[in-house]
């Protein structure tokens, strides 16, 4: 006869009989229907093991490390029946984007010319493509102001931080139930050299949620753009890419939740026009620039161009709005002609 409070750990049943004594000198029992071996004092006193990797999302068993990456590791259930691989993000070891590593004026104190001069000028430059020359003759022909065509060409540069915190401060908070989010890449000539611009937005308000200028073309460069959106606007239903292979393990170890849709060819349902359109603006601006003559000042226009396409330029399929006005973010026209500086 065995007492009739103990019970089989694993089946809960009360037909047991006595199996000796465990290393600790704990009565054991075995259960008569499962054949399980256990001694009750034994397992309230012993600690249950903290398992070294996640546990199986499929199964929930204990996992193993199949393969580890730079930016991701690789586990695999334990369970050969299961053996189910999914990948863990190392967000401490992916970089960040260029746009945090700008360098230029963080506010208009102490510059010779007014505020709403600045604004106007740089209006010009990157709503009507004007080159800085055609600016300069503007300035002086309608409101009698000298300005030289370098200072203009300085001012498109210099106030890239101001911007950019503005644009840190606005940002839309809705955009993580959105259906999709499309990613693509194009090349930017820098010095006569091959750069590329890594970009991703949303499909419903056009709004760029996050961008990376680089001199490489590959998956560290997308996990360094999805994590990026991700950390700002957490994830879609949804990633939309072509069939490059460098975006496979970032949306997996990223957008876990989302659905990964490659791009086979223009005649599918979802196709990636919306960024490609995106780059067509892009490129159309930056044509007027001839290039760009280093790193930094690429990425300083580029940030300001950023700036300048979600929250001032209206788009003519958004009802004349902005991508920032579509996703939530409230502001006047008069704060938008003046760059938001007065909201």
């Amino acid at each position: 006869m065995t007492n009739s409070k103990v019970q089989c750990p694993r089946c809960h049943s009360k037909d047991l009989y006595k199996y000796g004594k465990d290393p600790h000198g704990n009565q054991k029992y075995q259960c008569k229907e499962c054949k399980r071996q256990f001694a009750p004092k034994t397992l309230k006193t012993t600690k249950t093991r903290e398992r070294k990797y996640p546990s199986c999302p499929k199964c929930g068993k204990a996992t193993f490390l199949h393969h580890d990456y730079e930016y991701y590791s690789n586990l695999r259930c334990c369970d050969k029946k299961c053996n189910h691989s999914f990948i863990i993000p190392k967000p401490t070891s992916i970089a960040d984007p260029s746009y945090t590593n700008l360098k230029g004026k963080t506010s208009f104190k102490g510059m010779r010319y007014p505020v709403h001069t600045i604004l106007l000028t740089l209006y010009l430059y990157y709503l009507n493509q004007s080159s800085t020359r055609e600016i300069s003759k503007l300035l002086d022909c309608m409101f009698n102001i000298q300005v030289s065509h370098v200072t203009i060409a300085a001012w498109s540069k210099k106030f890239a931080p101001i911007f950019q915190s503005r644009a840190n401060e606005l940002k839309p908070t809705n955009l993580s139930e959105s259906d999709e989010w499309h990613t693509d890449e194009t090349v930017v000539k820098i010095n006569g050299q091959k750069h590329y611009l890594w970009a991703i937005l949303d499909s419903e308000t056009r709004f760029v949620l996050s961008f990376h200028l680089s001199p490489y073309r590959d998956s560290r460069q997308a996990f360094t753009l999805f994590n990026d959106a991700k950390k700002n606007f957490e994830q879609p239903n949804a990633i939309v890419s072509d069939r490059y292979h460098a975006y496979n393990a970032a949306t997996k170890a990223i957008f876990t939740k989302a659905e990964h849709i490659k791009v086979q060819s223009f005649k599918d349902d979802i196709s990636n026009n919306i960024i490609e359109s995106f780059f067509g603006t892009f490129k159309s601006w930056a044509k007027r620039r001839r290039g760009f003559n280093s790193f930094a000042s690429a990425n300083q226009l580029i940030t300001m161009f950023m700036f300048f396409y979600n929250y001032i330029r209206p788009h003519s399929g958004l009802n004349d709005l902005t991508p920032a006005q579509v996703a939530g973010i409230k502001y006047t026209d008069q704060q938008r002609k003046t760059w938001l500086l007065t909201a």
